[in-house]
């Protein structure tokens, strides 16, 4: 294999590359990338965990075909540093090593075996939809959060991803909070699809999203695989096995208190008051006529209190939240207003977007020490 490229176009496409390789993994072929030169096919960039697989294409002239497997992390800082815009790559066989030249720089780089790397599965042609691109930024965007990073419980580390006619849907829990957005299309889609998706997998494809102009993202699912295809790019992901929770029973299907509120105001005022929710200690939203208080107590560190106007009516109750989930769930939102739905303080409090209610974020409360 001999290949030239450009520096900047390679370091680019190594920090995209990279993120996927395994840090962890016995095998020391996942903790590097294969730079493919096959005849016939685009020059690319190939990584993965055995969990996500990541290709990206190259732009480079390829004097002559092959591939081989560099350290990821020791390949992406050497071209980091390097001095010249173009630089060529050269296998070197006997010396089991890929010769980096870039202007009066010279680097060996010892290769990893090509045997131990796993190929990644294709895109599947049968079962392949296109999504458009902003949608499906927003709604993996808006739900990731609430997705389990509890390793013990895999089947809620994914989010439920469901597309058909006119209506892309992903749901995340874990089991302390979940989140639903409907997103609504503007064409209706030729096929439909249903699988649980690692979060980490939609997360990486949606940080490439926002680095690769593409107006679509093509989705294909196999037997236990699933291939997002964006500008190029292609990733897989193993799905996630076992039933995921069945989150439509969780929707409580009537309220007690149902209230208007402007999105930024009470998001800024519970950011401000979570710095002194310290060691677990939970955030109190205390509701009477007119008002909501927000409070927020931890000994040895401090107190903080404030009021906002709300429209409540009623006998007076104080529920109480764990800050970072109630935060996540004003965050997710991308409306000026919310809607806050709650029931009693030992029942879950819903916040939705007005009006339509596409998207909706469960939250369990806390239950507080008088």
């Amino acid at each position: 294999m001999k290949l030239s490229i450009s520096t900047a176009q390679l370091l680019t496409q190594l920090q995209t590359v990279t993120r996927v390789a395994s840090t962890r993994s016995a095998v020391q072929a996942l903790s590097g990338v294969m730079v493919s030169a096959v005849d016939g096919s685009t020059p690319e960039l190939l990584a993965t965990d055995t969990e996500i697989g990541l290709r990206v294409p190259l732009s480079a002239t390829v004097e002559r075909p092959g591939a081989a497997v560099l350290p990821a992390r020791l390949f992406h800082d050497v071209v980091r540093t390097l001095p010249a815009a173009e630089l060529t790559l050269e296998l070197r066989a006997a010396e089991q090593d890929v010769e980096l030249i870039c202007g009066s720089a010279t680097f060996h780089l010892r290769t990893l075996r090509s045997e131990d790397f796993p190929t990644l599965p294709a895109p599947y042609p049968d079962t392949r939809i296109e999504l458009p691109t902003a949608a499906f930024v927003q709604t993996v965007s808006q739900v990731a959060r609430s997705a389990s990073r509890d390793e013990t419980r895999p089947v809620l580390t994914g989010i439920l991803m469901s597309a058909s006619g006119q209506e892309l849907r992903m749901v995340a829990t874990d089991s302390y909070r979940l989140s639903v957005k409907v997103t609504a299309l503007t064409a209706a889609l030729e096929g439909s699809l249903e699988a649980n998706v690692p979060a980490r997998a939609l997360q990486e494809l949606v940080r490439i999203a926002q680095q690769t102009p593409s107006e679509a993202v093509a989705v294909s699912v196999g037997q236990n695989q699933v291939v997002f295809e964006l500008g190029g790019i292609v990733l897989s992901s193993r799905l996630i096995d076992g039933q995921f929770p069945n989150y439509r029973q969780l929707l409580p299907e009537s309220v007690e208190h149902e209230l208007r509120l402007a999105t930024a105001e009470l998001t800024d005022v519970v950011r401000r008051i979570s710095l002194m929710a310290q060691k677990n200690a939970p955030l109190r939203l205390s509701f009477s006529d007119g008002t909501l208080q927000i409070s927020a107590q931890t000994p040895d560190v401090g107190e903080a209190s404030e009021a906002i106007p709300v429209p409540f009516h009623g006998e007076p109750f104080e529920i109480g939240f764990n800050p970072e989930f109630l935060r996540d769930g004003l965050e997710s939102l991308d409306t000026d207003e919310l809607v806050l739905k709650l029931i009693s303080p030992l029942r879950p409090g819903l916040i939705e977007s007005p009006d339509t209610g596409e998207f909706v974020y469960l939250i369990m409360p806390i239950r507080l020490n008088v």
